[in-house]
């Protein structure tokens, strides 16, 4: 049997990337390739470079990445964003203001040329790793997908595992009020979308990231 790839995503806060990791260290010969943070790259480098969202309309992908000086590389069997050759720290990444600004430029850009180029990065890696693919819209980014798991977890639950990577240094209120915009959000770009083969994994009861990532693990039969 040859190499496959596992798609997680799911609602802001869910867990998926500490779900991922757990797998990575399950599934023999693995990598995440998080394609949330791709994107994530091109919008960072767009807000250091003081352009506007809306000049993402239309771009080449390839070439947008080649003007910011964006790259992808590899660490510790996961993908990461450098930009002029440097890499870029998850917090940066992940803060409110880069959350925001790729949920905003979601229903901006064109996603068609995004998808197409996430495409083919996934099938160069399929060819060395078995590929746990962290993002949205996996099944237009990769309709070949061998698994494909949607998480969800109740709004409290979320809101207080966001808060953990502020080191709860965060108003849970205008945090909770944030991840519901974004949800909002989301949902209108059409990232929330359940398909027929989709698994929906509920992880709202679950104390540890090892509790979730068994539950996903119940429907993976190659481990």
């Amino acid at each position: 049997m040859g190499n496959i790839v596992i798609g997680i995503e799911g609602l802001v806060g869910s867990g998926k990337t500490s779900i991922c990791r757990e797998l990575k260290g399950i599934i023999s010969n693995s990598i995440i390739l998080h394609g949330g943070n791709i994107y994530r790259g091109i919008v960072y480098g767009f807000i250091k470079n003081g352009q506007k969202l809306d000049e993402l309309r239309n771009k080449d992908i390839a070439e947008l990445m080649k003007d910011l000086k964006v790259e992808i590389g590899i660490e510790n069997n996961e993908t990461i964003i450098l930009m002029n050759g440097i890499k870029i720290d998850d917090e940066e990444l992940q803060n409110k203001q880069t959350s925001m600004a790729v949920s905003q430029a979601a229903k901006i850009a064109d996603n068609k040329q995004l998808f197409i180029y996430l495409r083919n990065i996934i099938d160069g890696f399929k060819e060395k790793y078995n590929v746990i693919l962290s993002g949205r819209a996996i099944m237009q980014i990769y309709p070949d997908v061998d698994y494909h798991f949607f998480i969800t977890a109740d709004i409290d639950e979320r809101v207080k595992r966001k808060a953990m990577q502020y080191n709860n240094n965060i108003d849970l209120r205008e945090l909770k009020e944030h991840i519901e915009k974004r949800d909002k959000l989301q949902e209108e770009t059409g990232f929330y979308k359940i398909y027929p083969n989709t698994i929906k994994v509920d992880v709202t009861e679950c104390k540890t990231a090892k509790e979730s990532t068994n539950k996903v693990l119940k429907y993976i039969e190659k481990v």
